[in-house]
């Protein structure tokens, strides 16, 4: 017997076993989209309502359905509504701007766009076939719709998660019902996900799909609460509020907690009881120490990307770890981490970070030699199979762990957001005082790296880093943009005449024992 596997199975499981239960508490001060606390069951009903105004809109099984929105309990609702019903959702970053929503929405061929209302003047001119406006009165139809049957295959696509990388444009990753299935389950299996957990939404919904832990959670009957937005203080006081145990996020978001921690009044919510999901960059021992000695909680790092749905490795303490003082555990922790279960690593000859499983992606949309050129056989590998090459530079140490140490493809991740150099590279060149750009990752405490642009103007020019900087964010997000411009007279250049960054890098992470931050 074979059952596909597909979203569906954690929100049925939810709907059968606690039907009655508290699922998602919304955000309460967003009258215009927020659906208030509603149970298991009556997500369920409204999964089936978006599915069903979908049927009604004359949108197919495999059409895209793209949704630009801060967190929500209906962008978490659409996970299941729209990709449950066999059409393909395509949630998009909602800080990107319109320009970069424009393409994705074009690229991906979406029929039906949801915009969120605090976005909607921004995203005024990207126009789709079906635009809605998230909270409208013709967002969604009556509760008690039923939807169209879709007969359940497990290889077809379930999102498409646009991400920056080393193109100029993002790309689009095809995940699967099935990759999503094994990844959430891994997941959730390795954090320990049950059903008196409380899920703190503090990693954006759109990345990754909540790295799909949002599928762990709904599918043991765990409670999802809502943060539109990131503050420290705010995140202590929902702890504090709603009993959470679980959230994700980027180092940055520890960092905020952390500083919050420092000025709270009173015992530190969550103490023996949180456990807090880093990705993105490697964060510093000492973070990690100070989790556990000032938060109380249990930091977890994990290693992936949106290609690998993105679980491949996690490290969480460990009996072995129980002796040692915090200090010690930290610098255990810092690795990214061992393999997921499930997941083969490996380290080619130059240093890359190769992976392999049932987490890798089924490709890039409509981008077939991108696909080809992340996810072929290893020079010394003699099986001839395909692994996904993830562009990162680690080691695996004698323990079986990986350390990320370096970044061999062209892309900054600056507060757990992975930023094109070349995207960049292009915003800057197009004002017409710069001959020469070369754009580069340095260190930064808060963000962990932050975007730097290393720039030769025409002569004579009288342009200043904040004129250029402004005129970068009329073409990009806020976060893409340099943090800094440094004018130069010239950019040195192999013989060639190629740019060499890991050069141009150099002086800047010369104090660093990892060349990533």
């Amino acid at each position: 017997m074979h059952v596909a596997l597909t979203v569906n199975d954690f929100l049925r499981r939810a709907e059968e076993v606690y039907p009655d239960r508290i699922a998602v508490v919304d955000e309460p001060d967003q009258p215009a989209e927020s659906w208030g606390s509603f149970t298991y069951a009556e997500m369920a009903a409204k999964a089936r309502a978006i599915a069903a105004h979908l049927d009604a809109l004359g949108i197919g099984q495999g059409e895209r359905v793209a949704v630009v929105s801060h967190n929500s309990a209906r962008l978490l609702t659409a996970l299941f509504g729209v990709s449950g019903s066999g059409r393909v959702l395509v949630p998009v970053n909602f800080r990107l701007v319109a320009e970069e929503v424009k393409y994705i929405v074009e690229h991906c061929g979406a029929r039906v766009l949801y915009v969120d209302p605090e976005l909607e003047d921004g995203l005024a001119d990207v126009q789709c076939e079906h635009r809605f406006v998230i909270g409208s009165a013709t967002d969604a139809p009556a509760e008690h719709a039923d939807p169209l049957p879709w007969v359940y295959d497990e290889d077809s696509t379930a999102t498409i998660n646009y991400t920056s990388g080393t193109t100029a444009r993002p790309k689009g990753v095809q995940l699967t019902h099935r990759n999503v299935w094994l990844n959430a389950t891994t997941f959730g299996w390795q954090l320990g996900i049950n059903d008196r957990d409380v899920y703190l939404h503090t990693l954006p919904q759109f990345h990754c799909n909540g790295w799909g832990v949002l599928y762990s959670v709904t599918g043991m009957g765990a409670q999802h609460i809502i943060l539109r937005k990131v503050d420290g203080a705010e995140i202590l006081r929902r702890v504090e509020r709603h009993g959470i145990t679980v959230m994700c996020g980027a180092p940055a978001v520890a960092n905020m907690i952390l500083d919050a921690a420092s000025n709270w009044d009173g015992p530190i919510p969550g103490h023996g009881r949180v456990r807090i999901v880093c990705a993105g960059a490697p964060p510093p021992t000492k973070t990690i120490e100070r989790i556990e000695t000032e938060l109380g909680w249990e930091f977890i790092q994990i290693y992936g990307l949106t290609e690998t749905t993105p679980l491949l490795t996690m490290n969480r303490t460990r009996a072995e770890f129980d002796a040692l003082t915090p200090g010690e555990r930290a610098i255990k922790l810092s690795r990214a981490g061992a393999p997921a279960i499930g997941v083969q690593m490996h380290i080619s000859p130059d240093g890359e970070v190769l992976a392999r499983g049932n987490h890798v992606m089924a490709g890039y949309w409509n981008q077939p030699e991108a696909t080809a050129d992340a996810m072929h056989a290893a020079a010394d590998d003699s099986d001839g199979q395909a692994w996904f090459h993830s562009g990162d530079g680690g080691l695996l140490d004698a323990d079986g762990y990986l350390t990320i140490s370096d970044r061999k493809k062209d892309v900054i991740i600056t507060g757990g957001e992975n930023v094109s150099s070349i995207e960049v590279e292009d915003a800057v060149f197009s004002h017409p005082d710069v001959v020469e750009v070369a754009v580069i990752g340095v260190p930064d405490e808060k963000w962990g790296e932050s975007v730097m642009a290393l720039v030769v103007l025409t002569a004579g020019s009288t342009l200043t880093e904040a004129e250029l900087i402004a005129h970068t964010r009329t073409k990009l997000a806020h976060y893409k943009c340099p943090k800094r411009v440094e004018f130069r007279k010239a950019l040195a250049r192999t013989t060639t005449g190629k740019l060499q960054k890991f050069k141009l890098r150099e002086p800047f992470w010369a104090d660093m024992d990892r060349k990533v931050h």
